[in-house]
Parts: structure tokens; C-alpha cells; sequence
């Protein structure tokens, strides 16, 4: 948290001609949800919090408010939202205007709120102190841009065979020079970023940081970036798979841990592949605890659309050195660059969330000594070789429920939100006509 009084930001914002404070914070999906509050008001605002409805956590993007226990059955209650000064940052894109992350807390005792998603992965890293440890996070997320298509949208600047291509060739008006540019002084750490396979989908990378503030980064990143394209005309989107004809979207995190004086602890030159033991035991919890974070990294129906053979997107519960085909990839540096791709992820996946999920998974690898499989040699996708992930969203959560170890480390109200929230989408999915059930049936039956 900042030292900086509310007063003095008040001052220091008035001199950059800032008169309107922007709060957000992210939702159980990672929706940014918000205020805006003239700047003069801002020390108020910081003592006693902006008062939100509690149900703003569990409403769904359609606007239903799912019964999700603290919610309707308590009559709809408050939270509040009290500003992180250490995130003031001035808005690219909107003069006079600075962005601030909040913080949930409860009103009537002031305790951090446990279904806040910035609580959770907080509780998480905790946890991962407890052992000395401090989790060090590279996310990498994909996103199609689209352009209008009379009432609808379609891929911009569609072409094949662009992946990483940059300039006008797959990008005609220049969105990834324009967007580092803009972001560049936002301390999002953006640092590069590319045309990626599909035809107008791109890829945007966030240098490495500690895991809340990495988390921190990875949730504006996404608002910004849907921020920027509403601004052009457009839409940017996180899916996990919108097109029948392409591939999807995937959120790669590049995790490792550092020790008290800041040394990488997953390097060992002597060690088997030049990993730490206790690396090993990081791969081996998240192995083992893969089929429950399948329900935090890939959170929605649509996710495991993105699964299959030949997607580039895992679907089975292995590891390998420098194998792209595998659900964990070691990258081939060692040293202080030693680190874990986590590869099971989607882009729809809330940053908080996936990155806990995470944590949780490594901190359970080390405290109970974790040992992984052998990995795997050549191309993957060979189910006589691995276990398969869960291949839908209710077996993930029955997999995320059954997983207790995992859910207390992060944290019982959460868990029961969050499993409550999604099974109430897929019950909501499971009465709904789809456009393919009309096509494939109405006409011949």
C-alpha cells in the first residue's frame, strides 16, 4: 500500500491536471467494475469507502443476479470499496482522468472481503510465504480484435498464416504499435507484442513481477485493451474460442519462486534438467491439482471448446521441457530466468483467480513434496501417455469441490461463491436454445 496521504495524491493529481478518480476493482469474472469521484473528494472516499451492492459480485454478464449465498438471501447487502493509492495512475486515453485499483472490505467490521479476488490471491501468496517463498508471475494473454460486419462483428484485418507478423501486413491500422504506445506509461509492463496465429487475434506481453501485482497488471491490461478498441470503433475480446473456424485464446502464465534474498529457487545446475527439487515439487502439485484449476484457468462453458487435438491447446495433465504440446512447459532457460509455463489457461480466465489457483497448487507441491511423472518426449495430445483434463465446465467444478486441500488454501467463502456463481451458468446454458440446435434439428425434425 502507498504511504502517500490521500491529501498530498489529491494535490499531486490536481498538478496533472487530474479532476476525476476512476476506482475499479474486478468482479468474481473479472469484469471491472467501478466509480468515478472528483478528486476533491478523495480523502473521504479513502477513510470510509465507496459503497457498492455485495450481489455486483455475482451478477452474471447477461445482468442476472445469481442466488449466491451473502447475496439475495441476505437482502442484498453492501461492500465497500476503499482505494489503493499505490495504483493511482493517470488514464492514457481519458484527460483528466486517473485509474486507482480498490480494495472490498466489509463494511460493518472493515475486514478484507474473502470473495474479492484481489483478497484471494493475496491469501494465496500468503501462503506461500509461510514457506519463505515469494511467487514471481509472466502472464502472456491473447485477444481477437473484431470490426463491425453490419449488426455483427468479424475478425479484423482477417487473414491467414500471420502469426507473428507485425506491422501492416496482418495489423493495417497499426493496433499494436498504438497500444504499446499508449500503455507504455500506465506501469502495466507491457513490454512487446505480435500478430498471433489466428486471423486478427494478437498477443501482448507483461514483463514478470510479484503474483499480486502481476495479477494486478494482467486484470487493467484486459479493461484496457477493451477500453481502447470500444474507443476505435471496435471490440476486443478474451473468449476463450468465438469462432467455429479458428483456434482460440490463451492466458500462459510464466511462474517461479524466489527466496527470502530474492534468489530463484526452481534453478539447480546439479539437479535433474538443471530444476531445483523444490521445482519439481511445484510441477508435481500443479499435476496434481490440474483438474481443479481447469475451474479457475478455463471458468466458462465455452472454454473447453478450445480443447482438443491439434489446437495448440492442452487437454491432457503432462509436463515437458520445452514442449509447447504440453499443459507445463519448462522453458530452456536456467539461472534466474528458471521458470514454469503453465499453458492450461484461457484469456477469459479472471487474472486473480488463475494466478491463485496457481499459487495454491505450487505451495501444496512443496509443503507435501509433490513428485511429477516423467515428461513427456516428442509431440503430446497421446492420451495413452497422460490423464485428460476435465473436458467441460461441470466436471471442472466437481473437480474444484472435491479438491479440498486446494479450496482451503483459498479460502472456504470463496470457494462456495465461486462454485455457486458458475453452476448457476451452467444450469442457465443447459435450459437455453442454442443457434445449432435450431440449424441441426427444426428443419428435418
Amino acid at each position: 500500500m502507498s504511504t502517500e496521504s490521500a491529501e498530498r495524491a489529491v494535490q499531486r493529481l490536481k498538478d496533472q491536471g487530474v479532476d476525476v478518480v476512476r476506482i475499479g476493482y474486478p468482479d468474481l469474472i473479472g469484469t471491472d467494475r467501478g466509480k468515478d469521484v472528483l478528486v476533491e473528494r478523495l480523502p473521504e472516499v479513502c477513510e470510509s469507502g465507496v459503497a457498492f451492492c455485495r450481489a455486483v459480485y455475482y451478477t452474471s454478464p447477461q445482468a442476472d443476479v445469481v442466488p449466491v449465498p451473502g447475496g439475495l438471501d441476505e437482502g442484498l447487502p453492501d461492500i465497500s470499496i476503499r482505494p489503493d493509492l499505490s495504483t493511482l495512475v493517470p488514464l492514457a486515453w481519458e484527460p483528466g482522468v486517473a485509474y486507482c485499483l480498490g480494495d472490498a472490505v466489509n463494511p460493518a467490521t472493515g475486514e478484507p472481503f474473502a470473495e474479492s479476488p484481489r483478497e484471494v490471491v493475496r491469501a494465496a501468496a500468503a501462503r506461500l510465504a509461510e514457506l519463505g517463498l515469494t511467487g514471481v508471475v509472466g502472464p502472456e494473454l491473447e485477444y481477437f480484435l473484431l470490426e463491425p460486419d453490419g449488426a455483427g462483428w468479424k475478425r479484423y484485418d482477417d487473414a491467414p498464416g500471420n502469426v507473428y507478423v507485425v506491422g501492416a501486413k496482418g495489423d493495417r491500422g497499426s493496433h499494436v504499435l498504438r497500444t504499446l504506445r499508449t500503455l507504455r506509461g500506465m506501469e502495466l509492463g507491457v513490454t512487446m507484442g505480435n500478430h498471433e496465429f489466428s486471423g486478427g487475434q494478437f498477443e501482448i506481453n507483461l514483463h514478470h513481477s510479484e503474483a499480486v501485482d502481476a495479477a494486478d497488471r494482467a486484470f487493467r491490461f484486459k479493461s484496457a485493451i477493451k477500453e481502447l478498441a470500444r474507443r476505435d470503433g471496435m471490440m476486443a475480446t478474451f473468449m476463450a474460442k468465438p469462432f467455429n473456424d479458428e483456434g482460440g485464446s490463451g492466458f500462459h502464465v510464466h511462474i517461479s519462486c524466489t527466496d527470502e534474498n530474492g534468489h530463484n529457487i526452481f534453478d539447480d545446475p546439479s539437479g535433474a534438467y538443471g530444476l531445483s527439487e523444490r521445482a519439481t515439487h511445484a510441477i508435481g502439485g500443479i499435476l496434481a491439482h490440474a483438474p481443479a484449476l481447469a475451474a479457475l484457468l478455463n471458468p466458462t462453458i465455452n472454454s473447453y471448446k478450445r480443447f482438443g487435438p491439434d489446437t495448440l491447446a492442452p487437454w491432457l495433465i503432462d509436463w515437458g521441457l520445452d514442449n509447447r504440446s504440453a499443459m507445463l512447459r519448462v522453458p530452456p532457460e536456467r539461472g534466474a530466468g528458471t521458470r514454469l509455463e503453465v499453458r492450461l489457461g484461457d484469456a477469459s480466465a479472471n487474472p486473480y483467480l488463475g494466478i491463485a489457483g496457481l499459487l495454491a497448487a505450487i505451495y501444496l507441491g512443496i509443503r507435501d513434496r509433490v513428485e511429477p511423472p516423467a515428461p513427456l518426449s516428442g509431440y503430446g495430445y497421446d492420451t495413452s501417455k497422460a490423464p485428460m483434463l476435465p473436458m467441460s465446465l461441470p466436471v471442472a467444478l466437481d473437480a474444484l469441490s472435491a479438491d479440498t486441500a486446494f479450496s482451503e488454501v483459498l479460502g472456504k467463502e470463496f470457494t462456495t461463491a465461486y462454485l455457486a456463481y458458475k453452476r448457476n451458468e451452467v444450469e442457465r446454458f443447459s435450459q437455453f436454445i442454442t443457434d445449432w440446435e435450431f440449424r441441426e434439428y427444426a428443419y428435418h425434425l
